[in-house]
């Protein structure tokens, strides 16, 4: 089998099965799993795929630049934020992770709403200018203009110094065995200041988030509270972390 069909079958596995093994095809290819991990590698280098030891599972969308990951599932991300606006009590205090996600909670949260807001999104912060009743803290660093948010050791420090009954949490890929995971290592500590800070975690994550991984883990499933997605409760994905105790706030 020429390399080129063997890594449109490994496409193909991804696509049905959600990921792929190496040895497990290694042995159906009558092949080395060096060959098979090269494929992976490769495919891995298109953006194809995201590597996972073992193997390879589906590559998460989300990672795109912020303007462009506007535009991806804006209904999802709809349902998802009036799902986890519904979380924010009169009084309550809330940390509200950034992103195009987070962003949407802002702005399904009511208007009148008597709550305090941390968060290290300046556009999230500028969402809630017009919310009479809203106490805003933006937490400052290095901006990191893919996300639109501070992150870096100024950020984290300033993070420890805040408190709050709930952290909503966004995430680019969510997955049984890869846990939670976002596309860059600074971005993944700042997520995990944040939650460190509050008594409840909750994980925000559209549909197309769903199975897919990148490359740094945010948090291990025992450290959320739950998750709030639009993906079918009977989705395989969502089947197998209620499976595993993670409650499912479904949003669909």
């Amino acid at each position: 089998m020429l390399a080129a069909e063997r890594r449109a079958h490994l496409l193909e596995l991804l696509s049905r099965t959600g990921k792929v093994v190496a040895k497990d095809v290694a042995a159906d290819f009558g092949i080395s799993e060096d060959s098979v991990r090269r494929d992976l590698r490769d495919l891995a280098a298109e953006g194809l795929c995201q590597r996972v030891y073992g193997g390879a599972l589906p590559v998460s969308p989300a990672t795109a630049a912020y303007a462009a990951r506007q535009a991806v599932a804006p209904d999802g991300k709809r349902r998802v934020a009036a799902a986890a606006a519904g979380l924010v009590r009169p009084g309550g205090s809330v940390i509200l992770d950034g992103g195009t996600t987070a962003l949407a909670v802002a702005r399904a949260l009511p208007e009148g709403l008597d709550c305090t807001v941390i968060t290290h999104s300046p556009t999230v912060a500028a969402a809630l200018i017009e919310h009479p009743r809203a106490e805003i803290f933006l937490l400052g660093g290095r901006v990191l203009k893919h996300s639109a948010v501070t992150c870096g050791a100024a950020a984290v420090e300033a993070a420890q110094q805040v408190s709050a009954e709930l952290c909503l949490l966004g995430v680019t890929g969510v997955h049984p065995e890869a846990g939670l995971t976002t596309g860059d290592a600074d971005e993944a500590a700042m997520k995990r200041a944040l939650s460190a800070r509050a008594a409840e975690t909750y994980v925000l994550a559209s549909r197309e988030k769903i199975g897919t991984a990148s490359p740094y883990r945010v948090l291990p499933w025992a450290e959320i509270s739950g998750l709030v997605t639009d993906a079918e409760p009977r989705d395989p994905v969502v089947a197998r972390l209620a499976s595993l105790g993670v409650e499912i706030l479904d949003a669909g």
